[in-house]
């Protein structure tokens, strides 16, 4: 990559390049939104690419923040040896080499990172997790995924997998939960198998016999319905037991809960109460919270991959 210039004004642009959708921020020094833009995600690179670059200018040109650096949040990593995009669920991304085009594009220095690292610094700069050394962005979603941040920056790792916490075995099984279901990475019992919207609700249809969406068991237990009270339990004690383990290994100041399944009532809470049977320690201080930017997290964190100036 090329060397860092100084953002125009003190802005940064950020991206977050997602599968369906791909927008764009120009994020002043002070964390406040100066212009923002999105389009839908073409599903070819070339078009991906033009997509990013058009984006880019126009939020540039809306914020009058011209040739200030660029921050691309895209769903998988880049291989530091090749520069070429690798893990990414938009397949038309891998084996590219994103960055370079982008910089050859735009004419600037361009930095990519993992979209759940994103989220994390967003939270770990100003969000809910800001003024903590070490901070642990959790994405509950579709999948399970993380990011790690200590004093600012994103830790990723030789194999670029640091914060891949929901590939994990479920920690603690129980004989009923062993082996665990079947996971798309080709093992059982991940964590993500138990503690994604999908697992949640699988978990629900195991026990009752009949599907039922995530957002209506909450609904279903909020009036006392005990099949769906019981299935919310099960997920508090899981998602404990595997952010425990992140806890022993890891010992964040801070845990940010993101991604839809945050949304389900008081979960931060719960599960914070649940830690102590399962750390591995007479007290627990690590605090546990939901993230502050919400949607907006994972865009603003690609603008931050460009530290406020000092």
């Amino acid at each position: 990559m090329t060397s860092t210039p100084s953002p125009s004004g003190g802005i940064r642009i950020g991206v977050d390049l997602g599968g369906t959708k791909i927008e764009a921020i120009a994020l002043a020094a002070d964390g406040t939104i100066r212009a923002r833009e999105r389009v839908a995600t073409p599903r070819a690179y070339g078009e991906t690419v033009r997509a990013i670059a058009t984006l880019v200018n126009r939020v540039e040109a809306s914020a009058g923040a011209a040739g200030a650096p660029v921050g691309v949040g895209i769903p998988g990593a880049v291989t530091p040896s090749t520069g070429l995009v690798k893990n990414a669920n938009s397949v038309w991304l891998i084996g590219k080499p994103l960055g370079r085009d982008l910089e050859a594009l735009l004419g600037r220095s361009v930095r990519l990172a993992n979209d759940a690292n994103c989220f994390a610094i967003s939270e770990a700069a100003d969000g809910a997790g800001a003024g903590a050394g070490v901070v642990f962005g959790v994405i509950l979603g579709t999948g399970v995924g993380g990011g790690i941040v200590v004093h600012g920056r994103a830790l990723e790792g030789p194999n670029l997998v640091a914060g891949e916490w929901g590939h994990n075995p479920l920690p603690w099984m129980t004989p009923s939960e062993f082996p665990g279901p079947p996971c798309y990475c080709g093992k059982h019992g991940c964590v993500e198998t138990f503690v994604s919207g999908p697992g949640l609700e699988r978990d629900y249809a195991d026990a009752v016999g009949a599907p039922l969406r995530s957002a209506d068991i909450v609904t279903a237990a909020a009036g006392g319905a005990p099949a769906a009270i019981a299935a919310l339990a099960r997920y508090h004690d899981r998602l404990a037991r595997s952010l425990a383990s992140v806890i022993n290994v890891l010992d964040p100041d801070v845990i940010v809960l993101g991604g839809g399944m945050s949304n389900l009532p008081d979960l931060a809470e719960s599960v914070a109460g649940l830690l102590p049977r399962f750390v591995f320690s007479d007290s627990v201080h690590t605090r546990v919270v939901r993230n502050r930017h919400g949607d907006s997290s994972g865009v603003r964190g690609a603008a931050w991959l460009f530290p406020r100036p000092v």
